[in-house]
């Protein structure tokens, strides 16, 4: 499973995010072919070779060359993702951190998620960043990804709303919601992590040290120069090592009072979070009454975010938390050309021998409406022109004297 770590040297935040997947070997024409996907204009992106102390990197800027006022609040933003050509996970994700933004911004001002205006952060620069550092994780293949504890900081920086304390409060809000680590007390005297930089690690990273085989390094170049340390985020990209299986966390709580039409939004968060898996089970509780208990499996490191994200998003009152013990089949996933198109398609392995595959399922939909065909028999080639490519040739059965094929 390939990797990355966020080694957040002097912090982080969305251009230099998304200058270290340039630097790693993300290419700039396929950054932009994917955000031409949504339906916005009037910026262009730069990406040059920059230097910051003995580190050298790429440094991004995006040039705004028509200004929007219409991209401030949470549904705006929203809406243009839901309407935009982008694929359904690269939505979800970016979704999920404005999500969050928001959540932090009403938190700090005292007013509901939906009613924010985000100011500086719904600028296109700033929504640039957060889709295209999502766009660029897909397209260099990262699986997992992991961070360094955050550098607070110290200092003032000075925003529309006045003059402000470093970390800013919405940062210092969603290092909190997310239960991070942070490297309290810093010497350096300037903002290190902006909400945008904060957002993204928070809703798409853990914080944990990976077993990483290393492949590449990518170095992300700040806007300035810092008098005490190199101004950098640099990503190790690599190999991790997981095993079969292992110890996770099922979380469970029993629900009769929640409005039906939200329980696919609260599976989409909790997958947009890094939930191993959700489902939803009928049951019968006291009184009688019909209701839903709602399973989530994840991993340790994501048990706080989770919990946090059930109780806000579901009317329930507790939850039960019980360790279980996971097995995986090996796995591997191939993008195969088949007569309908390019397919993501996943192999299944016992003892290194592919026995089984699976075409993915979005991609299928995809498929299905460009040729018009039915769903099933988009399947039923691509599943066929698959498996020529990728399992063994089925070994003729020795059917014993008497026997009876099937």
């Amino acid at each position: 499973m390939k990797a990355v770590y966020f080694d957040c040297v002097a912090g982080a935040s969305g251009d230099m995010i998304l200058g270290a997947l340039l630097d790693a070997g993300l290419k700039l024409p396929e950054l932009e072919a994917e955000l031409a996907k949504l339906p916005l204009s009037g910026y262009r992106i730069l990406a040059q070779p920059a230097q910051r102390g003995a580190l050298r990197g790429t440094r991004v800027t995006v040039n705004i060359e028509k200004p929007s006022t219409a991209l401030t609040s949470l549904h705006a933003i929203l809406e243009l993702l839901a309407t935009s050509a982008l694929s359904p996970k690269v939505k979800s994700q970016a979704a999920a951190i404005f999500k969050r933004l928001a959540d932090a911004e009403g938190r700090v001002h005292g007013i509901r998620p939906e009613k924010v205006h985000f100011h500086e952060i719904g600028a296109v620069d700033s929504i640039v960043d957060v889709v295209g550092s999502v766009v660029g994780l897909g397209l260099l293949g990262i699986e997992a990804l992991y961070s360094s504890p955050l550098p607070s900081g110290a200092g003032r920086v000075d925003v529309e709303h006045g003059t402000l304390p470093v970390p800013a409060p919405a940062t210092l809000e969603l290092l909190a919601m997310a239960h991070a680590p942070i490297q309290v007390g810093h010497q350096v005297q300037a903002e290190l992590v902006t909400p945008t930089g904060a957002a993204i690690i928070t809703t798409l990273a853990f914080f944990e040290c990976p077993c990483l085989t290393l492949e590449r390094i990518g170095c992300g170049i700040g806007a300035r120069e810092l008098a005490e340390l190199p101004n950098v985020l640099r990503l190790w990209i690599g190999q991790l090592e997981e095993p079969s299986g292992g110890a996770m966390l099922l979380l469970e709580c029993n629900i009769d009072d929640m409005n039906p039409q939200l329980y696919g939004h609260v599976l989409e968060r909790l997958l947009a979070e890094g939930a191993r898996d959700v489902w939803f089970t009928p049951i019968q509780m006291k009184k009688n009454r019909p209701a839903v208990m709602l399973s989530v499996l994840v991993p340790a490191a994501l048990h706080h975010r989770a919990v946090d994200l059930i109780f806000r998003e579901t009317s329930t009152l507790g939850l039960r938390v019980q360790q279980v013990e996971r097995r995986e089949a090996e796995r591997e996933v191939f993008e195969v050309a088949t007569s309908l198109g390019r397919v993501s398609v996943k192999v299944k392995r016992l003892g290194g021998v592919a026995i089984s595959l699976a075409p993915e399922y979005e991609e299928c939909r995809e498929l299905a409406l460009k040729h018009s065909l039915p769903l099933q028999e988009v399947y039923r080639i691509i599943t066929a022109e698959a498996s020529a490519q990728l399992l063994p040739p089925a070994q003729p059965s020795q059917a014993s004297s008497g026997s009876i094929r099937p």
